[in-house]
């Protein structure tokens, strides 16, 4: 994707959703606190902020290539269509479809990958909670590896834990990591299932193999956690990584931080092979855009999304710009695909974009949210109906929150759902589950006892795993029995750890 993919701006996308009740607007004032959004109290039409807050959310759209290619992976295909006569109001049946395929009628020899996954997107993992961990200190990030096997959490302070999640969430791996500052930010473990990287408020990603025969992992005292140093041995107390991914063939990593810019670290030459200013402000999340490692996405808290071709980094212009939020970008999703992506936002939406309507400069001044802080500041109700009037994006999903640290959010697996949902963890506590194509609120899961920073779907079967502040690692599967005393309960629930030990903490 180079500058000549570049297109004009796109008619604003089409918003639903309904926001949470917030406190009275009158307790959101603050004059001197850092990283605040200045701005004037009125919406992108110009209108007051009460006028703007009492108009209607204008009903949900989806383009139509978005919402073809998405139905194309998630619902019957042509054949099986036929073969169970598709002129219906109700939705397929498994019997059905796997009746038109035992009579021969759809054709092939079994399901095609969209049959497969249109199966699988009707058993969505809402049953449990069952607990894989309880611990001590609040979980921040977790993610299943590529073939679903292990699971990883990374926890605040300086533990990482793997599971192995085809031996009943026994523990694989027990990791005390090092020269970490407050909590481990982020992990991502490599295509070949070997390495795990893990990066803290600090210049180093540290490197460690998860395949070894022990099962604790001490830095450098059991085994040797390698650093990759970004600053080529520059002290900077101030750096802080905020997000690390493995290219898709496991050559290279590349770093979001918090001195505006992007990493790429080549692993064979061990060093940095590129550094892009990226941002105005922190890059909270960058991620490769396909296999190819060519494209990468970013997202800033200067709230704007940026595209960049490696093969044409000239002056360090991004290919591309796509602006529509309103404050700091949290985190960042590819399709994978090359072509579309989702982006959370303390502007409280995930807003899915298609880079084709990128442009080459921020073409419309955005606009700022009244003066507040998403670390202990509710959002302003003022602001709940604010829209940007350049926003480029395809489509924005509401109804979540995004308060006091980065929360993330993903596509739904291709296999088993064809990516047909969009999930995010939420400071209120739940999973959210939004349907790409339609925007409805699918589910919410919720039993956690504070913020969920992060959670994961296993690639091929229904379960998702949900990272809480309150130390829980718990796990959501899509069938289980009502009365199985195993199951978490409202007894259990807790708050954050740390307001026991450390009082007003630090939050990221």
């Amino acid at each position: 994707m180079g500058p000549a993919c570049h297109g004009g701006t796109s008619s604003p996308a089409i918003q639903r959703g309904i926001l949470l009740d917030w406190p009275d607007p009158s307790v959101l004032v603050s004059a001197s606190m850092q990283g605040r959004m200045r701005g004037a109290r009125r919406s992108a039409r110009g209108e007051s902020s009460r006028k703007a807050a009492g108009r209607e959310v204008e009903p949900f759209t989806l383009c139509g290539e978005m919402s073809h290619l998405t139905r194309a992976t998630s619902e019957p295909c042509r054949r099986a269509r036929g073969a169970a006569f598709a002129r219906r109001a109700r939705p397929f049946s498994a019997y059905e479809l796997v009746s038109a395929r035992e009579a021969g009628r759809a054709g092939g020899a079994g399901f095609s990958a969209a049959d497969r996954a249109y199966l699988g997107r009707q058993h969505i993992p809402t049953k449990g909670p069952w607990g894989v961990d309880d611990v001590e200190s609040e979980a921040y990030v977790s993610q299943f590896s590529a073939d679903g096997s292990l699971l990883i959490a990374g926890f605040r302070g300086s533990r990482i834990r793997v599971y192995d999640a085809e031996k009943g969430w026994k523990i694989h791996k027990d990791i005390s990591c090092r020269s970490v500052h407050w909590t481990v930010s982020d992990i991502a473990l490599s295509p070949d299932q070997r390495f795990l990287a893990y990066a803290s408020l600090t210049p180093i990603v540290h490197i460690v193999n998860v395949q070894n025969a022990g099962k604790e992992s001490h830095a450098n005292i059991t085994e040797i956690h390698e650093g990759l140093d970004l600053t080529g041995g520059d002290e900077d107390e101030d750096f802080g990584i905020f997000s690390v991914k493995f290219s898709k063939d496991g050559k290279e990593v590349v770093v979001g931080n918090n001195e505006k810019s992007i990493y790429v670290y080549d692993l064979s030459a061990n060093k940095v092979s590129a550094r892009i200013r990226a941002h105005k402000a922190d890059v909270n999340a960058v991620t490769f855009a396909d296999e190819t490692g060519n494209v990468l996405y970013s997202g800033s808290d200067d709230s704007l999304c940026k595209v960049w071709d490696r093969r044409c980094l000239s002056g360090e212009k991004s290919a591309g710009i796509l602006t529509g939020h309103l404050d700091g970008v949290t985190f960042i999703d590819s399709r994978g695909d090359g072509r579309y992506f989702i982006s959370n936002c303390k502007d409280q939406r995930i807003k899915l974009w298609d880079i084709r309507k990128m442009s080459s400069v921020v073409r419309s001044r955005p606009v700022s949210l009244v003066d507040w802080d998403y670390r202990w500041m509710p959002f302003p109700s003022e602001a709940h109906n604010l829209k940007h009037p350049g926003d480029q994006s395809v489509a924005t999903y509401r109804g979540h929150s995004v308060l006091r640290t980065l929360i993330r959010c993903y596509f739904s697996p291709v296999h088993s759902t064809g990516q047909r949902y969009i999930y995010t963890g939420s400071s209120d506590k739940s999973v959210h589950i939004y349907d790409v194509v339609t925007g409805e609120a699918v589910k919410r899961l919720s039993w956690h006892g504070s913020i969920i920073r992060d959670c994961t779907w296993h690639p091929y079967y229904p379960t998702l795993v949900s990272s809480s502040w309150d130390g829980f690692v718990a796990r959501w599967e899509a069938s289980g029995d009502d009365d199985d005393h195993s199951v978490l309960v409202a007894d259990e629930m807790r708050g954050s750890p740390y307001y026991r030990r450390y009082g007003d903490p630090l939050v990221m």
